[in-house]
């Protein structure tokens, strides 16, 4: 599907994280449905996926720019602003992950807090606070925050693994950025919620593997197309959609969005 003849035809989107993996595969997705999008990333990469989004038809800015510093994060808002005639879309996907144990030392887990959290969590609440003027400018829009199935009830052994408390730290954490939000920017028409998936076949996920993950398990994966699918199916919500919320996409299961829970209950564990 080229540029201009999808459900997001003239709306502008901002992406971070999207060089490759779930981040390229949200940009793609929102392209092909005609949004303007807007994509950044610390890897030069960025611009070859951009490219090859442009080549599809599609309308698309790259970005080399690092969402933990707050000059990149306002150099990329107001890009992603100009590119599409003002901003209807953020998607805070970028994102770090390293093993942190409990027993490590204290410089390496003060060293790890900086590396994942000023991503991860200081990135994302960057991106909001610079964004959310121009959504309300819009008339609303939509925030979606790539989170993790840790912060959702367990289904299976592994969720919340002992061994990376920071990077889940991070995850429950962007918890009280989607409830706020949603709960804050409802009366202007933005709508907030997160995506929280399980194994996805991505670079972060291959990168706990020494070498080549074994076939059987790439084999159970979701493949960032299926999430990039789930986004697209919460946007054509439309502003009386879902907010506050906190969607699962689980290995085994259809990639859907699920029955609505109440509005803003992002924290997870009182329902299934």
């Amino acid at each position: 599907m080229s540029a201009g003849t999808g459900f997001l035809d003239g709306q502008s989107a901002l992406v971070t994280g999207a060089a490759r993996g779930l981040g390229a595969a949200f940009a793609r997705a929102l392209a092909a449905e005609g949004a303007t999008v807007t994509l950044c990333d610390v890897l030069p990469a960025v611009e070859d996926t951009a490219a090859a989004i442009r080549a599809d038809g599609g309308a698309a800015l790259a970005l080399v720019a690092d969402v933990s510093d707050r000059a990149a994060v306002e150099r990329a808002v107001a890009a992603a602003v100009d590119a599409g005639g003002g901003l209807d879309l953020l998607v805070n996907n970028a994102g770090r992950w390293t093993r942190s144990p409990v027993t490590d030392g204290w410089e390496k887990a003060l060293s790890d807090w900086d590396f994942i959290m000023d991503t991860n969590f200081r990135g994302a609440l960057m991106l909001g606070r610079a964004c959310v003027p121009h959504l309300i400018a819009r008339g609303g829009g939509n925030i979606v925050n790539v989170s993790t199935y840790y912060v959702l009830p367990a289904k299976s052994a592994g969720t919340n693994p002992p061994g990376t408390d920071l990077y889940a730290a991070s995850k429950w954490a962007l918890n009280g950025l989607t409830q706020a939000w949603s709960l804050a920017l409802a009366e202007h028409g933005v709508r907030v919620n997160a995506l929280c998936m399980g194994a996805t076949d991505a670079p972060m996920l291959r990168g706990l593997y020494e070498g080549e993950p074994p076939a059987e398990a790439v084999a159970a994966w979701m493949r960032p197309e299926q999430i990039a699918g789930q986004l697209l199916d919460l946007l054509r919500e439309g502003p009386e959609g879902r907010t506050g919320e906190n969607v699962g996409a689980w290995v085994g299961e259809p990639v859907e969005l699920g029955p609505r829970k109440p509005p803003h209950e992002a924290i997870s564990g009182a329902r299934e």
